[in-house]
């Protein structure tokens, strides 16, 4: 699956990965809801650490479909409320 984090580019990242991620995410939800700033953003940035740990990084000049969108480093308790779906930031969480 390709992943984009906004303002960074694209990763490709293997669907069976995304289990890894569910734990970062639902802690981020959670600190969302208590609108714990400081909790969010360290969140934040070790999901999308983890994210580069896990994928590999296409190009700079690829440009391929993004079958998931994540926030950028530095994004907002509501610029991040935007992306929300039901199931968080990630499938399946």
């Amino acid at each position: 699956m390709i992943v984009r984090i906004m303002g960074e580019g694209q990763v490709t990242l293997a669907e069976s990965r995304l289990a890894e991620l569910n734990e970062l995410d639902e802690e981020l939800l959670a600190e969302m809801d208590k609108g714990d700033g400081p909790g969010f953003r360290a969140t934040l940035q070790a999901l999308l650490a983890k994210v580069h740990e896990l994928g590999e990084p296409l190009p700079d000049d690829s440009l391929e479909p993004s079958d998931l969108i994540l926030p950028s480093p530095d994004a907002t308790l509501e610029e991040v409320r935007g992306l929300l779906t039901d199931e968080g930031l990630i499938p399946g969480t």
